[in-house]
């Protein structure tokens, strides 16, 4: 396989579809990333811990619609040229 821009493009997406399915609950708290960890005080700089979080929250609830509709597109773009 060549190292295109589709390519790169594919691997981006299933990066941000491997984001998207984290489940809060079920996974990030069992490792310790759960939304009651990271809670800091007024006025303090979240930490990289609670910026990945935000950033997980972020992915989650922004683009799961898009999500479905980039994944079809990829979908039938894999089935018509292989």
């Amino acid at each position: 396989m060549a190292f295109t821009l589709y390519s790169l493009l594919q691997a981006a997406l299933l990066v941000v579809n491997a984001i998207a399915v984290l489940h809060e609950d079920r996974f990030l708290r069992n490792v310790g990333w759960g939304t009651d960890q990271g809670i800091g005080g007024f006025g303090e700089e979240p930490g990289i811990k609670g910026q990945l979080m935000n950033l997980i929250r972020s992915v989650r609830t922004v683009m799961r619609v898009p999500l479905i509709a980039v994944n079809s597109i990829t979908i039938v773009l894999l089935l018509l040229f292989g």
